[in-house]
């Protein structure tokens, strides 16, 4: 995929070493007297190494490389210690790079029993001073009265309510989150807190989970059961090189393309991973293609179903998915699926 990444002049660079203890994310080492980028996979091309070169040697351009992948540099750096991860976390806010640092963050929560330090006190520290108290508190907490949306003012992050999960502060956190679920939160007795996600706009429960088939649970008389198998789904939220992705079936549906079509779970889903976008109002969506060139090149998904509204607005959805085959370097077979707003399938054939 095309990103920035950082560029070394060999012949400016002395082998000091001072940019590879300020690269939190380990993708620089000295070898043979010279600094080597080592991994690309762990190179978010944001450049805090360059400022710690005294000989000029490191920029920042925009080429092919490999797509960052914030899942194995945490796997790397939790190994380093607390300051090491609560630096990097800082790095990522300080650049609003909310989508990898809710990945970051669900990655700590997940393996917080498994690691020397305090996930809690690491989170505090990158919120700042006070955050730590903040972060104990649980329910609805917070900066006073109710909301626009009538929710309770919340802090954002805070609140280890009675289900509630640790977080980040993202932009705009104060007083703006709705105690009950306003802009996706959920600041309360169910609230889960990850980092705030583009404009502040995060989603609760972001943390990866794979549930189990339908098939093998126990039927409920009177309902259909649901085919999801795993969590999150929404493109900004997805890890493009997750498991649920690897060589599976891809089901790439509008946000509506659900609550139109009743079948929808039982025909379309069952068998397959989902991820869903709207084309029209979701913000940041070039990240879309990056992501599904990834799925389509990295994680190997061997078909492609791409589910629209029949309003024209949804073929942007098609258009992303043209965009990421044009990029990818495997070719995956791709079906278009249009839904009526009255919920029939107007067409369903491969292109």
């Amino acid at each position: 995929m095309l990103r920035d990444i950082i560029r070394i002049d060999e012949e400016k660079c002395n082998g000091c070493g001072l940019c590879v203890p300020n690269c939190h994310e380990g993708a620089l080492q000295v070898i043979d007297g010279k600094v080597r980028l080592v991994s690309e996979l762990m190179c978010d091309g944001l450049g805090a190494c360059i400022g710690h070169c005294p000989e000029g040697a490191i920029t920042i351009e925009k080429r092919e490389a490999e797509p960052y992948d914030e899942i194995a540099v945490m796997s790397e750096m939790a190994g380093k210690g607390a300051n090491t991860v609560t630096a990097h976390l800082r790095h990522l806010k300080d650049h609003h790079e909310y989508g990898y640092l809710e990945e970051g963050t669900t990655w700590l929560e997940v393996h917080s029993k498994e690691l020397s330090f305090s996930v809690d006190e690491v989170l505090a520290a990158v919120n700042g001073d006070g955050g730590k108290a903040k972060a104990a508190q649980g329910g609805h907490a917070a900066h006073g009265g109710q909301n626009a949306s009538g929710g309770h003012a919340a802090h954002g992050g805070q609140g280890h309510g009675e289900h509630g999960q640790r977080g980040v502060h993202g932009p705009g956190e104060h007083g703006q989150h709705g105690g009950h679920g306003h802009g996706g939160h959920g600041h309360g007795e169910h609230g889960q807190h990850g980092a705030h996600g583009h404009n502040g706009g995060g989603c609760p429960g972001s943390r990866e989970r794979v549930m189990a088939p339908a098939a093998i649970l126990a039927p409920v008389p009177g309902e259909i059961p649901s085919q999801l198998t795993h969590w999150p789904v929404q493109m900004h939220l997805v890890n493009p090189n997750s498991p649920v992705y690897r060589g599976a079936d891809l089901l790439l549906a509008a946000d509506c393309v659900a609550f139109s079509l009743g079948s929808f779970h039982n025909s379309f889903l069952k068998g397959k991973s989902l991820a869903i976008a709207c084309p029209k109002l979701d913000h940041g969506t070039e990240t879309y293609i990056d992501k599904l060139t990834a799925m389509i090149d990295t994680a190997k998904v061997n078909t492609v179903t791409v589910m629209m509204m029949e309003v024209p607005c949804c073929g942007g959805l098609m258009q992303m998915v043209r965009s990421a085959l044009a990029r990818a370097a495997r070719k995956v077979p791709v079906k278009a699926v249009i839904v009526s707003i009255d919920g029939k399938i107007l067409s369903d054939e491969w292109i």
